[in-house]
Parts: structure tokens; sequence; C-alpha cells
């Protein structure tokens, strides 16, 4: 039983490899600055139109939130990654650099190289 269980952990330990996600490419993230629209528009919406121009605000905050961190060549790094059950999602990453074909791994809300 005990070489079952080692066998069966070394296995797990070298196959990551195996399972790893693959970033499809660059992309701008502008997380940060949708965020700061949605809290300044729906402050300046909610003072002039209650809670219905809260609502307003906040949503047109988030477009330009956006844009404005766009136009000031602020947006942070993020990427596109497809997954090994066919599915893309994005993930920001700010520190990290990854190229298309990279294979990664993703834990928590980053990705890290599968390559140690």
């Amino acid at each position: 039983m005990k070489i079952q269980s080692l066998f069966v952990a070394v296995v797990l330990a070298v196959s990551h490899q195996a399972v790893a996600d693959e970033v499809i490419s660059e992309v701008p993230d502008t997380t940060a600055g949708k965020g700061v629209g949605v809290l300044a528009g729906a402050m300046a919406g909610g003072a002039a139109g209650g809670p219905v121009g809260a609502l307003v605000g906040g949503a047109a905050g988030f477009f330009v939130g956006a844009e404005a961190q766009s136009a000031a060549g602020l947006a942070e790094r993020g990427y596109e990654v497809a997954a090994q059950n066919g599915s893309v999602y994005r993930v920001r990453s700010p520190k990290a650099s990854f190229a298309a074909g990279d294979q990664v791994t993703y834990s928590g809300s980053r990705i890290h190289s599968s390559r140690h």
C-alpha cells in the first residue's frame, strides 16, 4: 500500500505540465479604473439624483473609468488564458510577465509559470 501511495504521489507531482493552461495573448486590464469610476459615478449620481442617480452614475462611471485609465496609458497587464477544459478566462498579472504559448497554472487569482 505504501508503494502505491508513493507511486501516486510521484505521478501527481510530475504531471502538472499535463494539466497546465496556456496563455493566448496579453490584454489590457482596466479593473482599477472601473472600480474608481463606479465609486465616483455612484457618489456624484447619488448626490444629483438619489438612489436612481447612484445606479445610473455608477454604471456610467464603470465605462468612463475604464476608458480614462486606458487613455492615460495606465492599463495594467492582463492575459487571456485557455484552460484544458476549453474555456477561456482573463486574469490580471501586474508583476509577472508571460508570452503567448507559455504554460501556466492558475492559483488563487493569479497565474504562475508551470516551469519552475
